[in-house]
């Protein structure tokens, strides 16, 4: 077996499960200011506060996952990275205290102000910090051997700030279309009206994107232009642009064709797939992009084999879970379904 492939697997796995199912739970909060009526916060918030806590165990396996089969790339990247990953927990901490003591301040408006731009501002600020993390992981490190020779702040570039305002939108774009399937009423049509200015946004970043890495970086141009990986791979980019035609038709039709609220979400799930597998493509098969494959910085094998015998036992478990929460908890929410 080849195991430092089927742990990138894993990993892609792992981080594709998160940015999906937390993906919207961060994209909730993005929205959260844009509406101001309390009992629409309410539903907004009571729509994943039965599968938050869940969806953000994927993190945790793809973090768990990177660090047992990858230890040297583990180290490198947490040390390069360390600032913006550091706030990112932080602010996922804020987010998780406001779900649980919102609810707990019904009767008091200044902690139940308090608690909301606390989810607010741990939703954008989290969600910021994962686009920051992937621009500076796509544009790469300035390694040297297996050591980083870069500064504290190198991170820190246009590109990387303009994928974090790009996951910010993502996500709310993502958090918007789970409210479709979630509500109704007007704050249905208002998370319509919000996909839609929010799918324009995310495809001028995507363009955007995709016209800046192969421009700052001369392989993945390469990559993707040269003869004939142009013709193997033009179907990603054919496939995005067909999936993005479908969710702006559907979200224009939803108004008048109740009853099919999945499709917008599902189409949206599908474009980010595609554009995750359009990274994908750039990077592969570097962890540690341009200067590490998951061949040079692989944990022994009898190390990898005994977590993997691990992992095949506890992602269908998390699977099982996951599916049987949604499940349990789907359907419309209502002001009466609301946690307290």
């Amino acid at each position: 077996m080849d195991l430092p492939l089927i742990w990138g697997g894993i990993i892609i796995f792992g981080i594709t499960m998160y940015v999906l199912l937390d993906g919207f739970s961060l994209g909730i909060g993005i929205l959260f200011p844009f509406k101001r009526n309390a009992d629409e916060r309410d539903r907004m918030m009571g729509s994943v506060v039965p599968v938050w806590d869940g969806n953000q165990t994927w993190l945790v396996l793809g973090g768990t996952s990177l660090f047992a089969a990858f230890p040297e790339a583990f180290a490198l990247l947490l040390s390069i990275l360390y600032l913006p990953l550091i706030v990112m927990v932080i602010a996922l901490v804020f987010r998780g205290v406001a779900f649980e003591f919102r609810f707990k301040a019904e009767r008091d408006e200044v902690w139940r102000t308090i608690w909301d731009w606390s989810f607010i501002g741990g939703s954008i600020t989290a969600a910021f910090c994962q686009g920051v993390v992937l621009g500076a992981y796509v544009l790469g490190f300035n390694i040297e051997g297996r050591r980083y020779v870069g500064g504290v702040l190198d991170w820190l570039t246009p590109f990387s700030l303009m994928t974090g305002v790009a996951v910010v939108c993502g996500y709310a774009l993502l958090g918007a279309c789970w409210l479709l399937i979630k509500t109704e009423g007007d704050l249905q049509d208002w998370a319509r009206r919000a996909a839609l200015k929010l799918l324009s946004v995310m495809l001028l970043f995507v363009a955007l994107v995709s016209l800046w890495t192969p421009l700052a970086d001369s392989s993945i141009a390469q990559r993707w232009f040269n003869w004939p990986n142009l013709l193997y791979l033009s179907p990603v980019p054919l496939l995005t642009a067909a999936v993005a035609i479908a969710l702006y038709n559907a979200l224009r039709r939803l108004a008048l064709r109740r009853g099919r609220e999945h499709s917008p979400f599902l189409l949206c799930v599908a474009l980010y797939l595609l554009t995750l597998a359009g990274l994908a493509i750039s990077l592969w098969p570097y962890i540690v992009p341009r200067s590490l494959t998951i061949w040079q910085v692989a944990s022994p094998p009898e190390s990898q084999l005994f977590i993997l015998v691990g992992v095949a036992i506890i992602i269908p478990i998390i699977l099982l879970y996951t599916g049987h929460a949604y499940y349990v908890f789907r359907g419309k929410v209502s002001q009466e379904d609301v946690y307290h």
